[in-house]
């Protein structure tokens, strides 16, 4: 679907693409006269991603693409995610400025998404294609957005279709893709091998917990590790939640399936890199083998960890799997994980807040956040809110008893499991869209992964 849906300029049979013209309010006056004509006879007022199809002799000769009072900002490009399914049937091109074409024809697909699985009689799919300029690559636009649209999926996917075990398959789809290899380590063998907190977290389930390692590229080339937390759905354990907060929690989950989606964009990219992505791969259940408040567990890393919470469990698998991930001392570590609601109540669900010490990873990703609109914010590492982890009978507790600052001393926890990486960032993302917009429905949404991979590209790129 999505390679058919965009093509490159001219060659194939597109130079008779319908003309999408975008403009403002004030810029109506500015567009060919057929067009600026049926405008003002239509009274369109330009609202940013309002469509007005101009007709012609045999149906519509183009279409005005609106672009608020504004100019919709520095994001007009991405607007253009309304025209898929605003547009008729047809080959269409967007006229004027061609620099944010590559946005515009991702913003394109972006907005074509669905999700079906579980529809009996799905909607039929609108044949509407974009005709790009020679400056866009259409392979590498089409390798983006199946890297968005495989994290939505995965978190789309109720949890009695996506536990640990189905996430462990998702994995190996994706490896048999790109030619990777997958190690699995399952159940008990946790314990054996040293990851007693995701055996903790995930003993309670049916579903054995399980951490999840594919690895691609030469052995040799720069070592970037990708952590993700794959929390298939959480209970809250035994401090369980009140049945309002689960009904999204079969997304707790999302920092797993963005890890995997920007594992997929890395390998089609075949950047210059030796990727690693760890997933534990738990669900946070209920039942007599539960870990309890008041538990110590001893972690990877031989760090006490006292549970104040067991509903602070995300931190807890990822502690693991960070300390396997620091043994190595890759040259960059990144975990992802829907890790707080303090988060959310700070930034909103739109800003996925990045944690690093790296000042020059955060202005790279601060500078590619903006460039390809993906927006994050960075938060502050602030050190004397750790102490307010203390234990007074253990190493640490995974939770604070004040209640303030919850993402940034979730992230002092993460951070205290990191020490050889040379480079370090945490991302609290919200992974859900809350709101249907122009760039997708409600539901599953990849976040900051298209402004590390930019990050990526950049530096491990041909």
């Amino acid at each position: 679907m999505i390679d058919d849906m965009l093509l490159s300029h001219g060659d194939d049979g597109t130079a008779e693409a319908l003309p999408v013209w975008p403009a403002t309010k004030a810029e109506l006056n500015e567009l060919p006269v057929a067009a600026r004509d049926w405008s003002i006879a239509a009274d369109f007022q330009a609202g940013a991603g309002e469509i007005l199809l101009v007709p012609g002799a045999d149906g519509a000769s183009g279409a005005i693409l609106g672009l608020g009072d504004d100019g919709a900002g520095a994001g007009a490009a991405m607007l253009a995610g309304v025209l898929t399914k605003g547009l008729p049937e047809g080959t269409w091109r967007i006229e004027g400025d061609a620099t944010d074409a590559h946005l515009g024809a991702l913003a394109f697909l972006l907005g074509s998404y669905r999700f079906d699985r579980y529809r009996s009689k799905p909607a039929p799919m609108k044949h509407v294609r974009l005709s790009v300029p020679s400056t866009v690559d259409p392979a590498e636009v089409a390798s983006i957005a199946a890297g968005i649209f495989l994290a939505r999926d995965l978190i789309n996917t109720p949890a009695n279709d996506m536990g640990p075990d189905a996430l462990e398959a998702a994995v190996r789809t994706l490896a048999g893709e790109f030619g990777a290899s997958v190690s699995v380590i399952v159940g008990d063998d946790l314990v054996k091998q040293n990851f007693p907190m995701i055996h903790a977290v995930g003993r309670a389930s049916v579903v054995a917990p399980r951490l999840i390692e594919l690895n691609f590229g030469p052995e040799d080339a720069p070592k970037v590790t990708l952590v993700g937390k794959g929390v298939s759905f959480d209970t809250g354990g035994l401090d369980i939640k009140p049945s309002s907060a689960m009904l999204l929690m079969k997304k707790d989950m999302g920092g797993a399936a963005n890890v995997l989606g920007l594992a997929r964009m890395i390998m089609a990219a075949k950047l210059k890199l030796r990727l690693r992505v760890l997933i534990p791969a738990v669900e946070n259940a209920i039942s007599g083998a539960a870990f309890r408040p008041g538990d110590i567990l001893t972690s990877r890393k031989g760090k006490t960890v006292e549970i104040g919470n067991t509903d602070a469990e995300g931190r807890l698998i990822l502690a693991d799997a960070l300390a396997l991930a620091d043994e190595e001392a890759p040259q960059l570590l990144i975990d992802m994980a829907t890790l707080t609601g303090a988060a959310r109540v700070a930034l909103g669900p739109d800003l996925a807040p990045v944690y690093t010490d790296d000042e020059a990873l955060a202005a790279a990703l601060n500078e590619a956040s903006i460039a390809v609109r993906d927006p994050m914010w960075r938060m502050p590492l602030w050190q004397p809110y750790a102490k307010a982890l203390a234990s007074k009978i253990a190493d640490i507790n995974n939770v604070t008893t004040d209640g303030f600052a919850g993402s940034i001393t979730a992230a002092l926890f993460l951070k205290g499991f990191v020490e050889k990486a040379a480079s370090w960032a945490h991302l609290d993302v919200y992974g859900w869209r809350p709101q249907a917009s122009h760039l997708g429905p409600v539901g599953g949404e990849a976040q900051g992964i298209r402004a590390i991979y930019s990050v990526l590209k950049s530096r491990y790129g041909a």
